[in-house]
């Protein structure tokens, strides 16, 4: 996965209204500073060492960054963010999986299956719908979740999708109404990633899996590039290491199943022979640049 290269969207810094918040995953509020960026930067929780922006913009200002110009973005981009999802939910061992045994009595036991997994897939900050649409024509059954309006709208229009403009919490989906929900660099972009997480656990089928896309806090260009790194962007409210986003799953009812990364040194930063060392490093050790979590919700 090393080989494919897409430069991250960043909102230029702008003034927004913000406000301070405890720590997202165990409500501290003692921090210290981690990293210093160009009009912005990053406090860690001197309790859990979970890495956030604080203080934060409001849930409103973040919803307005998402326009027009990030659907050029992700139309331009589509092609390979696709390629990078599906190897990704490879390495997670997405394509291999058996759906649980549920109990007789459960109100999804007779829900149809598509080949391995139950069929029903919510894909949140789907974008223009690309990944849904590869789901669909292979049998799924699709939602998805995007706040972004000419993104929903594109993929409502020109791909046919059942893609609802809302954050996730708002929907008021059913409870146990999906067995797959997947979440690719959405995670870091949210407010409250733990609202997000119970909201998830709530509309997963027991026994249901949730695959999150991340980047990687602990991997070697985090700890190499320190305030140049490319995730620590504007956009990113949260960057978080295998270790904080596992307590995050784990302590809102999901099991660690499997956790993968990738991408030791980006494009360009080392001559290829040491940068394909890193990549392979990276995937062996767990310190890639990106990481995809998959985790199952408890059956009881």
């Amino acid at each position: 996965m090393g080989g494919l290269q897409i430069k991250t969207w960043s909102t230029p810094v702008i003034s927004e209204k913000k406000r301070l918040v405890p720590c997202n995953l165990c409500g501290g509020q003692n921090f210290k500073k981690s990293l210093s960026c160009e009009g912005f930067f990053y406090v860690r929780c001197s309790n859990c060492d979970l890495v956030q922006m604080n203080p934060q913009p409001m849930p409103e200002e973040v919803k307005k960054r998402y326009g027009e110009d990030y659907l050029a973005y992700e139309l331009k981009n589509e092609k390979a963010f696709l390629d990078l999802q599906l190897l990704a939910l490879k390495d997670a061992g997405f394509f291999e999986l058996k759906r649980e045994q549920l109990p007789f009595n459960s109100p999804c036991a007779s829900v149809p299956l598509c080949e391995n997994l139950g069929n029903r897939a919510l894909d949140i900050g789907c974008a223009t719908g690309s990944l849904l649409e590869w789901l669909r024509d292979r049998g799924w059954e699709t939602t998805g979740v995007e706040i972004s309006g000419p993104q929903a709208d594109y993929g409502r229009q020109m791909r046919k999708l059942d893609i609802r403009n809302l954050p996730l919490e708002e929907n008021n989906f059913p409870a146990a109404c999906f067995d797959t929900v997947l979440a690719a660099h959405l995670i870091e972009h949210l407010n409250d990633p733990a609202s997000l997480v119970r909201e998830v656990r709530r509309i997963l089928v027991p026994g249901g899996r949730f695959f999150v896309t991340t980047p990687n806090i602990s991997g070697f260009q985090a700890r190499i590039l320190k305030n140049r790194w490319r995730s620590a962007i504007f956009d990113h409210l949260y960057l978080f290491s295998a270790k904080t986003l596992s307590r995050l799953l784990e302590e809102n009812g999901f099991i660690i199943e499997k956790i993968a990364s990738w991408g030791g040194l980006a494009a360009g930063l080392a001559p290829m022979p040491l940068k394909s060392l890193f990549d392979k490093a990276a995937k062996r050790f767990g310190l890639g640049d990106v990481m995809i979590i998959r985790a199952k919700k408890h059956l009881t």
